[in-house]
C-alpha cells in the first residue's frame, strides 16, 4: 500500500469547492511526527460585586486550532534529489499560506488532508527554523511549523451547529417518517406542543404531512402554555 502524503489544499473561497492545482497544493516531504489541535469553550462568570462565586455562562465555541510541523529538506538526503537551496521552496510555501489574493482581497482558505484527518481553515502563523546551510550559507534544511484557524462559511456553519433551544427560531424540512409531536419534542422537550405548530404554519392536519415541507418553530418560553 503506498504511503499517504499529508497535503494542504489551497482555495480561493470559503465553501472549498473546486480542484486545486499542484500550485495550490503542498505534499509534506516526510509526513509529521505529530500534530496538534487544540479546542476551546469561552464562558462569562457574570459575578455581581460582593458575592462569593457564579455560574459560569456559556459565551462562545472558539473555533479550533491545528498546529504541526514539516520538514523541508534540499540535501537529497530523503528523496534522492540534491538541489543548491531550499529558498524557493520556503517561498512557495510562505505565499501558498500567507500571500494576500487580490481575486479575493484576502489570504486563502485551506484544507488539511491526512488518513482520517480533515481540517477546514485559514492559516494563522507560519514560523521558519533553518537548521542546515550549504558551504555559501544557503540554507538547505528547514522545519516549518505552520498554524490554522478552523473556518468555515455562515451556511455550513448554521447546518453543522442544527441548534434545538426552544428560546431560538428554527425552521425544519420535512422527512418522510418526521411527524409534528416528535418534532416539537426534539426542539422545545415537549410534543404537546404540536397544536400550536400546526396552527403557526396553517397546516389542515397535522398527520397529514407532504416530505420537503418547510415547517417553522417560533420561540416558545418555558412557561408557555400548551393550546
Amino acid at each position: 500500500m503506498a504511503l499517504k502524503k499529508l497535503r494542504i489544499l489551497a482555495f480561493k473561497n470559503a465553501e472549498y469547492s473546486g480542484t486545486p492545482s499542484e500550485e495550490e497544493t503542498f505534499t509534506a516531504m516526510i509526513n509529521p511526527e505529530s500534530y496538534t489541535l487544540d479546542y476551546k469553550v469561552e464562558y462569562q462568570d457574570g459575578q455581581g460585586q460582593g458575592t462569593s462565586s457564579a455560574q459560569q455562562k456559556f459565551s462562545v465555541s472558539k473555533p479550533g486550532e491545528w498546529t504541526g510541523e514539516f520538514l523541508i529538506d534540499s540535501s537529497g538526503i530523503i528523496d534522492g534529489k540534491p538541489r543548491e537551496t531550499i529558498e524557493e521552496d520556503i517561498k512557495k510555501l510562505r505565499d501558498l499560506l500567507l500571500k494576500y489574493e487580490g481575486e479575493i482581497h484576502e489570504p486563502k482558505h485551506f484544507q488539511i488532508i491526512w488518513g482520517s484527518l480533515t481540517f477546514k481553515g485559514r492559516c494563522t502563523g507560519l514560523n521558519i527554523n533553518f537548521k542546515l546551510f550549504n558551504s555559501q550559507g544557503k540554507p538547505i534544511r528547514a522545519i516549518c511549523k505552520v498554524s490554522f484557524i478552523g473556518s468555515v462559511d455562515d451556511e455550513l456553519r448554521t447546518a453543522e451547529e442544527k441548534k434545538k433551544s426552544p428560546d431560538m427560531t428554527h425552521y425544519r424540512m420535512l422527512k418522510a417518517g418526521d411527524t409534528l409531536p416528535m418534532m416539537c419534542y426534539e426542539i422545545y422537550g415537549n410534543s404537546s406542543h404540536y397544536v400550536q405548530i400546526a396552527r403557526v404554519n396553517k397546516l389542515s392536519s397535522f398527520r397529514d404531512l407532504v416530505p420537503g415541507t418547510e415547517i417553522f418553530f417560533p420561540p416558545l418560553k418555558k412557561n408557555t402554555p400548551v393550546a
